[in-house]
């Protein structure tokens, strides 16, 4: 029991007894099955400075120990934790939370009105249930989107490390692994950070990690409506194996109707199409950056459209940056042959109703006088016969139709395949 409460002493009845503390999951650490050490009046409240039933406790291997700071009137008048003054439902601090809610709530600072402020709080704690906020937190009517987006989903354990070791840092201490304390170097003393009050905390004034979460709100990324009004479909990623189509849906109906679900489990995201673009833009608007699901917040953004995606397949990003082509694959088809019409008459010197047909294309030396130059782009020089019993040979890669694919394994005239016309061999 403490030697010294201050001058509580003739107020004994307003002295606090409880048997479990109220503690975030945090504070309370990772392991469900802890002792604590229950020192009955143990210390004053460092808010109203009456005594309190003091907890102590370990949150888990190479932690600190703990214990309640502020009594438990206090802590329902706030609805935050006693130990990290931290605020139960989003895990911020007060400033934070009050700044989101529109709250001002002034708590009376000198002796006299805080000691009439805390009973009459006392007084409407026990009319309730006790485990809903009192005063004018109580009175809010809902939540707000900041809070949303800033509020932490998971526990944050490393709150709970052991202080830095002043012995380390001088390069005295000796105890080398076996120091409970950290071996790290401090951070700079004129961090704003490194200077915190509780009572500061408390009041909601001049907190150094409220201002640097208020400004993180501030610069939040924020999820533009695209103009396509075809775009329906809004993408979920971060989903994990626990995310089942049911709770996605079970979320997501309440904005319209929704079309389709489709999960993909190896990229671990879905699209969900609603049925007109107003429920999308609603969804999008309520979704984004706060949505919370089995403990996992989830990425929430527009889909793409058709034409982008049609973009894609053809091999041509939205930024209209071609693709690199697939290895294995053949390329584009051939363009298709020519008309007898759009073949030069001078190129074949038979006139515009010749056949490209009975060209040779086997690199044969021509007759005197029947060579001619390739035009662009047909590849090596080709020559006439005028030889009326030659076969009809295959027309080249530039004049077969579409559809058809080359490769020089079907080529019959190569390697002997083709027979002589003479019978020979």
């Amino acid at each position: 029991m403490a030697t010294s409460l201050g001058s509580n002493t003739y107020n004994r009845q307003n002295w606090e007894d409880s048997d479990f503390p109220i503690l975030c999951q945090t504070c309370l650490g990772e392991n469900p099955y802890i002792r604590m050490s229950k020192e009955k009046y143990g210390k004053e409240c460092k808010i109203c400075a009456r005594p309190f039933t003091v907890f102590r406790w370990c949150p888990g291997v190479r932690m600190r120990f703990k214990k309640t700071e502020v009594c438990q009137t206090c802590s329902k008048m706030k609805n935050v934790c006693q130990t990290c003054l931290l605020d139960l439902e989003f895990g911020l601090p007060i400033q934070v939370r009050d700044t989101g809610l529109s709250v001002k709530d002034e708590v009376p600072r000198s002796d006299v009105n805080k000691e009439y402020y805390t009973q009459n709080m006392e007084r409407e704690i026990a009319n309730s249930d006790g485990t809903r906020p009192v005063g004018l937190l109580g009175k809010v009517p809902g939540h707000s989107d900041m809070l949303l987006k800033l509020a932490r989903t998971s526990p944050y354990y490393k709150r709970n490390r052991p202080h830095i070791c002043s012995f380390w840092v001088k390069g005295e201490c000796k105890r080398g692994e076996e120091c409970p304390y950290r071996h790290e170097k401090p951070t700079d003393p004129d961090d704003p950070l490194a200077d915190q009050n509780i009572k500061d905390r408390y009041y909601g004034i001049n907190d150094p990690v409220a201002d640097k979460l208020l400004k993180r709100a501030t610069t939040m990324p924020r999820l533009d409506i695209p103009d396509d009004k075809s775009i329906t479909t809004l993408y979920i990623g971060g989903l994990g194996e626990d995310v089942t189509d049911s709770e996605l849906r079970n979320h997501f109906y309440q904005f319209g109707e929704i079309r389709t679900i489709t999960i993909v489990q190896r990229q671990q995201c879905a699209f969900i199409q609603f049925a007109t673009r107003p429920s999308a833009e609603t969804a999008a608007e309520k979704s984004f950056n706060k949505l919370i699901i089995n403990g996992r917040r989830l990425n929430v953004k527009w889909g793409r459209s058709q034409a982008a995606r049609g973009k894609e397949k053809e091999g041509q990003t939205e930024s209209g940056i071609m693709l690199e082509p697939v290895p294995g694959l053949p390329g584009a088809l051939p363009p298709p042959p020519l008309s007898d019409e759009d073949a030069p008459a001078n190129y074949f010197n038979l006139g515009p109703s010749s056949s490209p047909a009975v060209m040779n294309f086997q690199g044969l030396p021509p007759p005197p006088g029947v060579a001619m130059p390739p035009p662009p782009g047909f590849g090596p020089p080709m020559y006439h016969t005028m030889d009326p019993m030659a076969p009809p040979m295959p027309p080249p890669m530039a004049m077969r139709p579409p559809g058809q694919v080359h490769y020089p394994s079907q080529d019959p005239q190569r390697m002997g395949a083709h027979a002589s016309r003479h019978g020979g061999p």
